[in-house]
C-alpha cells in the first residue's frame, strides 16, 4: 500500500530529539499507520514493510511489530474510544497509537504529540480527533484497559478462534503459547560445515564481540539479535540464520537414510523457499537434491541461499518452479532416496517471528490448508523409493496440520510406517521440560525451546 501523499509541515515544537540521520517518530508512525491498514485488509506485513523507504523500514518494522502483539487490544479500544471506524489510513494511525501508548517504547504524551503530527501531514482534517481520542485514553487509561480486557481477544492479542483452537489441541499450554507469541524469537545460527567447524566459528564470534551458546548439531543461539552484516563471513557463506526447530530437519532426514545416504543420494526437497534446509541438506552431504517451490519469486532466494553458501561441486541442487503436487509437470519418472515435505501451513508456529500471521489467518484456511497437505502427500508418496524416507513437517501448532494428517495418512498408505521424529514441538519451555525433545546435553542448554513445529518421519516398505 504506497504511503498516502502528505503536505508539507513544519516540524512539531513537541517532536523529540532524535539521533543524527533517525528519522522522527511522527514519520515512523505514519509508515506504521500504512502498514498496519495493510494487515487490516488482509496483505502481509512483510509486503508492507517492503514498500518502505529503506532510511525507514528498521524503525517501521520494530513499531509495527509491536502494533501486530497488541493489535487485539489497540482494536478494542479503539472501538470503545471511536464506535464508528474511521478511514483505513486514519485507523491504522489511531491503532498504532494506541497500540504503542500500552507499551514502554515511548512516553505517552510524546506519543500522543508525535501522531497528531502524523495526523496533520496524513489527513489533516482527521487530526483534531486523533488529538481527542488519544488524550481521552490517556485520562480514562486504567478505566478503558480493564474494560478491554474483558474481552478475549484483547486480553490474548489473538483471534478468539485462534484461542479456541489452541485450547481445544493444547488444553494444558495453550495460556504459555499465546504469552510465547507476544515475544520475539530469539536469532539463531547455523554453522556451515563445509567452511569450518562451529567451535571455530564460536571463538571468531566471540572476537567480534557476540556471544553465543551451541545448540543441536550445528546451531549458535546469540545473547542478543544483531544485523547479519555484523555476522564474520556472512556474505562468504560461513554461517546462515535459521530457527532451532527447522535445523532439526536435514539430520532427521540424513540419519534415517544410513546406508541409503552416499555421493549422489537422490533428494527432493517439495517446498524449498526460502532455501535454509535445503542449504543444510547440501552442507552436511554430498546430494543430488530437486528443490521445488511454487512461487518462482521465493524460489529464487534458493538459488541466491545456494550461492553464497558456495557449496562444491559434490553437492548439487537443481531448483524449479512447479506445483510439487502436479508431479506430471515436473517429475522425470527416477524415484528419489528420500523427500522432504516442508507443507504449506498456517505459521501458526512461527509467530513470535512473523506477529502479523494471527490476523492474517482465518479459521476456514485451516481445512483448506489440510487439504492441500494431503494432496501434497497422496502425490510425492509414488515418487519415493522402496526403502526410502518421507520428512512432514509443518511450522504450526494446530494437530489438523500435524498429528491429523499423518495419522489419516497412515490409514491410506499400508506402505508407509513411522520411525522416530519430535511430533509437535512447542515454543514454551514449559512444554520442553515435560516432553524432552532430544539428548540429555541439549535438554541442558539454553532455554529457548524453538518454533513451533510438527515433524514426522515416513518410511516406504522395500518391498512394492
Amino acid at each position: 500500500m504506497p504511503a498516502p501523499s502528505r503536505p508539507p509541515h513544519s516540524a512539531s515544537r513537541n517532536a523529540p530529539a532524535s539521533p543524527a540521520g533517525a528519522p522522527p517518530l511522527w514519520r515512523l508512525l505514519s509508515h506504521c499507520a500504512d502498514a498496519v491498514a495493510a494487515v487490516q485488509a488482509g496483505r502481509s506485513l512483510t509486503d508492507a514493510l517492503d514498500a518502505c523507504p529503506p532510511a525507514v523500514r528498521p524503525g517501521t518494522q520494530a513499531l509495527s511489530f509491536a502494533v501486530m502483539r497488541r493489535l487485539g487490544l489497540a482494536r478494542r479500544l479503539r472501538a470503545l474510544l471511536v464506535p464508528r471506524a474511521p478511514a483505513p489510513s486514519v485507523d491504522g494511525l489511531l491503532l498504532s497509537a494506541l497500540a504503542l501508548a500500552c507499551g514502554t517504547e515511548y512516553s505517552p504524551h510524546t506519543l500522543v504529540d508525535q501522531a497528531v503530527d502524523a495526523a496533520k501531514r496524513q489527513a489533516r482534517p482527521a487530526s483534531g480527533m486523533v488529538n481527542a481520542v488519544l488524550r481521552r485514553f490517556l485520562r480514562e487509561r486504567d478505566a478503558l484497559l480493564a474494560q478491554a480486557e474483558q474481552d478475549e481477544e484483547a486480553r490474548w492479542n489473538h483471534p478468539r478462534w485462534w484461542i479456541d483452537q489452541l485450547k481445544q489441541d493444547w488444553p494444558d499450554h495453550w495460556q504459555a503459547l499465546l504469552q510465547a507469541n507476544q515475544h520475539p524469537g530469539p536469532m539463531v545460527l547455523r554453522v556451515n560445515r563445509r567452511h569450518g567447524t562451529r567451535e571455530a566459528y564460536l571463538a571468531r564470534l566471540q572476537d567480534a564481540g557476540l556471544n553465543a551458546t551451541p545448540v543441536l548439531g550445528d546451531g549458535l543461539l546469540l545473547t542478543q539479535a544483531v544485523p547479519v552484516h555484523l555476522l564474520p563471513g556472512f556474505e562468504q557463506g560461513d554461517v546462515s540464520v535459521q530457527d532451532t526447530s527447522a535445523q532439526r530437519a536435514a539430520p532427521l532426514l540424513l540419519e534415517a537414510l544410513g546406508d541409503r545416504l552416499m555421493p549422489g543420494t537422490r533428494v527432493l526437497d517439495a517446498c524449498s523457499a526460502p532455501g535454509g534446509k535445503t542449504a543444510h541438506l547440501l552442507e552436511t552431504a554430498d546430494l543430488d537434491v530437486l528443490a521445488l517451490d511454487f512461487d518462482a519469486a521465493r524460489l529464487r532466494r534458493v538459488d541466491d541461499t545456494l550461492q553464497r553458501l558456495h557449496l562444491p561441486a559434490t553437492a548439487r541442487a537443481t531448483t524449479r518452479a512447479a506445483d510439487a503436487a502436479d508431479t506430471s509437470a515436473w517429475w522425470d519418472g527416477r524415484p528419489f532416496d528420500a523427500i522432504l515435505l516442508d507443507a504449506p501451513c498456517s505459521g501458526s508456529g512461527i509467530v513470535r517471528r512473523h506477529p502479523d500471521a494471527r490476523w492474517l489467518r482465518r479459521a476456514s484456511d485451516i481445512p483448506a490448508l489440510a487439504e492441500t497437505q494431503d494432496r501434497l502427500l497422496d502425490a510425492l508418496w509414488p515418487l519415493l523409493a522402496p526403502g526410502g524416507h518421507l520428512l512432514y513437517c509443518t511450522c504450526s501448532l494446530f494437530k489438523q496440520e500435524g498429528e491429523q494428517r499423518i495419522d489419516a495418512f497412515l490409514q491410506r498408505q499400508p506402505q508407509a510406517s513411522r520411525l522416530p521424529a519430535p511430533g509437535h514441538l512447542l515454543p514454551v519451555v514449559e512444554y520442553l521440560e515435560a516432553v524432552p525433545t532430544g539428548s540429555p546435553a541439549e535438554s541442558a542448554g539454553p532455554r529457548d525451546p524453538g518454533d513451533g513445529f510438527y515433524y514426522a518421519l515416513l518410511s516406504k516398505s522395500a518391498t512394492r
